[in-house]
């Protein structure tokens, strides 16, 4: 079968909420079903069927052929299955999934990643601010899963992560890993100012010195990690990488101490 297929006819006239066109949701439904799907967030409501053409059959493999920045939630709380955007997403792409693949071929806006807890969500372009970050009012940002960002991310990147892994390939911005609970963020390309700021646990890793600390983080030198080697060897295997971030005896920066933080920032010396 071939996969479901949504085809941009235009640029959207509102911002679309994507959240119900994944495999879950549409199991079972006829296309007329599917094309009758409100996407639109204003009190006019696009449906599918204004703003796309649909094709195929497939559910389990989902393309979105046309991109736009108006395109919001695309794959958000998918557990299971693909989803392709062959083009730019909105705002908060691959929110809360919990299993599958999302490939987005360019870039993504704010939120991408937001709370996800499994699967993996890779992105070809760069990434707004908040990326794996909680919406206002939550306590937790991405709590699972890998996010892959080929190009930059904006500031505040994986904000109050608990588990997971986030590779950045191209630099941050400011506040990289602030209020970090546990979890990965990885960065080649370096970051802004204030990197792990108020982080209590979990990794950075950078192949850099990082500039524009908190005073609050102490270096440590160069300890023996055998964390750094792993994470190496796993981020080349996975093919993200195409040598070690960190190399031998990678230098560290503990902290945060402003919240008796245990942390760790690993560079690349």
């Amino acid at each position: 079968m071939k996969a479901l297929a949504f085809t941009l006819l235009a640029e959207p006239s509102e911002r679309l909420d994507l959240s119900p066109l994944t495999p879950e949701g549409l199991a079972g439904m006829t296309r007329r079903d599917i094309e009758a799907i409100r996407l639109g967030t204003s009190k006019r409501g696009l449906k599918v069927g204004d703003a796309f053409r649909v094709s195929g059959e497939n559910v389990n493999t989902i393309v979105f052929e046309g991109g736009s920045n108006r395109l919001d939630c695309v794959g958000a709380g998918l557990s299971a299955g693909s989803v392709r955007v062959v083009g730019d997403a909105g705002a908060q792409a691959g929110r809360k999934m919990r299993g599958g693949v999302i490939a987005i071929e360019g870039n993504v806006g704010p939120h991408a990643g937001s709370c996800m807890r499994g699967g993996r969500l890779e992105i070809a372009g760069n990434a707004g601010d908040h990326l794996g970050g909680p919406l206002a009012g939550e306590l937790a940002g991405m709590n699972g899963g890998m996010v892959i960002v080929r190009g930059r991310a904006g500031a505040f990147a994986c904000d109050r992560m608990r588990r997971g892994v986030a590779v950045v390939l191209k630099g941050c911005g400011d506040y990289a890993g602030a209020r970090m609970i546990a979890g990965t963020l990885a960065v080649v390309g370096g970051t802004g100012r204030f990197a792990g700021y108020l982080m209590r646990r979990g990794s950075i890793l950078l192949d850099r010195q990082p500039q524009g600390l908190s005073p609050s983080f102490v270096e440590c030198g160069a300890p023996d990690s055998a964390f750094a080697a792993v994470i190496d060897r796993y981020l080349v295997s996975e093919g993200i990488l195409k040598r070690p971030l960190l190399g031998q005896a990678p230098g560290k920066f503990g902290g945060d101490n402003a919240v008796f933080g245990t942390g760790e920032i690993l560079y690349r010396r």
